[in-house]
């Protein structure tokens, strides 16, 4: 579109007096505007306090110039709406700066703003997400650090603090002959009608972190620091962030905000009962149906809910925030257009409204007269024209805007009744409990204050909404008592249920899935009692797809918040990674993808686990203690990590190296040698990946596979492992290192490590000698760890343990072929060269199934119940359990005709 300067000025001089009197009384900046140089004439505006000594006098100019320059290039279609309201925003930074300084040099008259510090603004609401409107308040908090705060030695840093206060609002907010800068609102400090009107770090920290409500979080989602010491600012925000944006779903906020809609909505309605509730003179571009608020509040809901686990959600434009949900696959993409291009011409249609008469206001005016000088002003015919368009986006974004509230909304949010204790048994026992007297009592102990989750009349409430459902769901899951015990135990651990119980109620689906998890899979009802937030990603339409490669995993770990120091990437990574396992660990519950490719899912995880929190170890080392030369730690993986295949209950078999000369000693402030080094980096990462913290343990880390045994220390130089391993070690090392991968180290680093593994497997041996300690070490494995159950398909014969110890014996007979790894891949490999039967990759195949998918639904390997079996059977693809069992006698049997051909002698094989 092409600008049109001349047109604008015409408009603005017929339609608009505030801007018809500004382009006369500054005819500088006019003449530019007519000669269409929009940059000339901003930059002309930002210099029009230049030189006077009064600071309100200076901002006061300023502001008038260059709204009018804002103004005009706006009818001019040549500055973009976000442009304007950027420069406004700007503007508002500029004078809530200047502010501060000439109060705080009212008492201290050498105080150097190029060293800012104790006192500082936050930018909220429209300001700041950099959207001001032309006639918009401005609504900062003012926060202050007594320790540092500039000041009169006499003086008290709390009423030093509000006199630099007053001074901000007195400068900003007097109407004077040249007008005023802004209006200043500080309502929205924390406890603002018994509050000073600056606010001390510690005690606004304290209230956001103690008694805060729902409507401040969403105040902080846009909240920016603008102005005074940014910094401290900055560290604010970072210090409050766990308060707006939350780990787990937060439902509840849309009850919240469904309820502050309904005020605002009955606010806009005349006497008459209609009014400004609907479009037609008088209505609130802003409050009203379908308008700005409508628009914001739908951003910031799904912010609110989804902004803890997601911090590309976290923006604080309203635009972007539209965009980004549509990205994250959270809303339709064309519902995200249709309600960001509604915001754009809704905010466009109130700056035309506050051009008239330079008024903060967002109703249309009452009568058709005045409603037909905006509409002429933004170029369209008459009032009726936009009063049509008004009308057709109003109804649009209020449509999409009340589904959201409906849908999400818990229906008893509001007022939701207990159901009367008397019928409940008669309830349970029409639900289909077996004992419904039993079950009563348990539940009236839940609600008589034997649980801390339901003391509170608000989660009683919440509770109630979801009860019906909830037990009906626990009657039909496939072990019912079972699944009420383990949801009894989930609810002793939460402090607070509410976010659970209106998660429930706004996606009952998912009671469904919860009651299923609780009923078969003991590992992840245990991670539920521990977690109910894991529940929060099974509503994400990914829940059921696999994760990406390692390097993508990493990327999606690393996304660390601003500010997070080691303890913080640890949890996160702990957090993420026990969201991702229980996704796979449900995958399997519901039978949607292979358990080899979950079991390939699980060690993608631990990997970027590893590398994430081995990064972040060492970087934290080296912070202290440098690094050593030309070295480098590297992590060799063993068995199933080195594998690439892990269940649910698979520990981390690793060995810790480092590469370079052991002699070699570090550069930093606290030097240490190359073997000290890296024995204490490697007891650090081992520590990052398996010691408890706040989010609970991640995975158990057996180094007991290093050259220097279970005693000796965690890490050893890789010459002395490549010697180790050439002259010293057993057979059985040989074997686990057939399923050696390097997984932690530099490309050069890990292909060093591959090339001693591989020269190490494929040295020359005595098949005789090699033949007779397998068979000596199997033998004595049968007897120290037998079988533990009917479906212990890794330790019972013809399982998974002969098929690997016939694989490595003809790895390192043939010195070659085959040496994958993968097991899955390595007897493929074999099989292809000859030197296994074809059959023996199904029966790897069919093991690994049931040994993933066993983990989890069978952990003690005995015969589960008729639930868990049906879901076994599923998950491994059979029809039945007749076919699944028949199915695992076969891959036995194709194990055993394999061990026979490899060493020349019958594997028992019990039925």
């Amino acid at each position: 579109m092409t600008a049109d300067w001349t047109s604008a000025i015409d408009r603005a001089r017929a339609h608009a007096p505030f801007l018809a009197n500004a382009l006369d009384r500054l005819p500088a900046v006019t003449e530019l505007l007519a000669a269409g140089d929009g940059p000339a004439a901003l930059s002309l505006a930002r210099s029009a306090g230049d030189g006077v000594a009064d600071t309100a006098s200076a901002l006061r100019r300023e502001k008038q110039a260059l709204s009018l320059a804002l103004a005009i290039g706006d009818l001019a279609g040549a500055f973009p709406l976000l442009d304007v309201t950027g420069q406004l925003s700007a503007f508002a930074d500029r004078a809530l700066d200047a502010a501060i300084v000439a109060g705080i040099r009212r008492r201290v008259p050498d105080y150097d703003p190029a060293d800012p510090k104790g006192f500082f603004a936050l930018a909220l609401g429209k300001h700041g997400a950099g959207e001001l409107n032309y006639s918009s308040d401005i609504d900062p908090i003012l926060l202050f650090e007594p320790e540092v705060l500039p000041r009169r030695q006499r003086d008290e840093p709390g009423e030093a603090a509000q006199r630099v206060a007053r001074a901000v609002v007195e400068i900003l907010s007097h109407m004077g002959h040249e007008g005023y800068v802004f209006r200043v609102d500080l309502r929205l400090r924390p406890a603002s009608e018994v509050s000073p009107l600056a606010i001390p770090v510690a005690g606004a920290l304290s209230h956001y972190e103690s008694s805060a409500l729902t409507w401040e979080r969403a105040a902080f989602i846009r909240a920016r620091s603008c102005a005074g010491d940014i910094a401290a600012g900055e560290a604010f925000l970072t210090a409050i962030r766990p308060f707006v944006w939350r780990r787990s779903l937060d439902f509840g906020a849309i009850a919240e905000i469904g309820r502050l809609t309904a005020q605002i909505r009955a606010s806009t309605v005349g006497k008459d009962g209609r009014g400004a509730s609907e479009v037609g003179p008088g209505f609130d571009l802003k409050k009203g149906r379908g308008g700005i608020r409508e628009i914001e509040f739908y951003a910031q809901t799904h912010q609110l809910i989804h902004g803890g686990r997601h911090p590309a959600l976290r923006l604080r434009g309203t635009r972007a925030t539209l965009d980004a949900l549509a990205g994250a696959g959270l809303i339709p993409a064309d519902e995200a257009r249709l309600l960001g291009d509604s915001y754009d011409r809704l905010r466009t249609i109130e700056h035309r409204l506050q051009m008239v008469h330079d008024q903060q206001t967002h109703s249309l005016p009452k009568s058709a007269e005045a409603i037909d000088e905006v509409a002429r002003l933004d170029g369209l015919a008459d009032g009726q024209a936009l009063l049509a368009e008004l009308s057709a986006i109003t109804e649009a974004v209020g449509e999409r805007y009340d589904t959201l509230i409906m849908a999400n909304t818990p229906t008893g949010a509001v007022s939701v009744a207990v159901p009367d204790q008397a019928t409940l048994p008669e309830n349970l026992a029409e639900l289909g409990f077996a004992d419904p007297a039993a079950v009563a009592r348990r539940i009236e102990g839940w609600l008589g204050g034997g649980v801390r989750a339901l003391r509170s009349e608000a989660a009683r409430t919440a509770f109630a909404a979801i009860r019906h459902d909830l037990l009906a769901a626990l009657a039909a899951a496939p072990e019912p008592e079972r699944a009420l015990a383990r949801w009894e135990q989930l609810l002793g651990n939460l402090p607070s249920a509410i976010n659970l119980f209106n998660l429930l109620q706004a996606r009952p689906a998912l009671i469904e899935m919860l009651a299923r998890i609780l009923g078969l899979a003991p590992p992840l009802a245990d991670a539920l009692a521990r977690r109910a937030d894991l529940l929060d990603p099974l509503i994400d339409a990914s829940a059921f797809d696999l994760p990406g490669s390692v390097d993508v995993l990493v990327a999606e770990l690393t996304r660390f918040e601003a500010g997070d120091d080691y303890e913080r990437k640890l949890d996160a990574v702990r957090r993420k990674v026990g969201e991702m396992r229980f996704k796979l660990g449900v995958q399997l519950i519901e039978g949607v993808n292979d358990p080899v490719d979950v079991g390939h899912a699980l060690a993608r995880i631990a990997e970027a686990a590893l590398v994430v929190l081995t990064d972040a170890s060492v970087e934290e080392f080296r912070a202290a203690h440098g690094q050593v030369p030309d070295s480098e730690m590297l992590v060799l993986g063993l068995g199933r990590m080195g594998g690439g295949v892990l269940t649910h209950a698979s520990d981390l078999d690793l060995v810790y190296l480092f590469s370079g000369d052991f002699r070699m000693e570090s550069d930093g402030r606290r030097p240490l040698g190359a073997t000290h080094y890296y024995n204490r980096l490697s007891q650090r990462a081992i520590s990052a990946l398996s010691v408890a913290t706040a989010q609970g343990a991640l995975f158990e880390v057996d180094t007991r596979l290093r050259p220097s045994g279970e005693q000796g220390p965690p890490a050893a130089s890789l010459e002395s492992f490549e010697t180790y391993q050439r002259e010293q070690a057993w057979t059985w090392e040989h074997m686990a290192l057939c399923r050696g991968r390097p997984l932690y180290g530099s490309p050069q680093g890990r292909a060093a490590l591959a090339q001693v593994v591989q020269a190490v497997l494929t040295a020359p041996r005595d098949p005789a000698r090699l033949r007779a300690d397998v068979l000596e070490m199997r033998a004595k494995m049968a007897q120290h760890k037998p079988q533990g159950g009917p479906l212990d398909v890794k330790l019972m014969r013809g399982g998974l343990v002969d098929l690997e110890f016939i694989v490595h014996f003809i790895q390192l007979r043939e010195r070659g072929p085959g040496l994958d790894p993968d097991l899955g891949q390595a007897v493929r490999q074999l099989t292809a060269a000859g030197l296994l039967p074809a059959a023996l990759a199904e029966a790897h195949d069919a093991l690994t199934r049931l040994l993933v998918a066993g983990r989890l639904l069978a952990p003690d390997a005995q015969l589960p119940g008729p639930a868990a079996r049906l879901a076994l059977v599923r998950a491994c693809g059979y029809g039945d359990w007749d076919a699944l069992e028949t199915g695992l006698a076969q891959a036995r049997r194709h194990v055993a005709a394999a061990w026979a051909g490899a060493f020349d002698e019958t594997l028992e094989i019990d039925p």
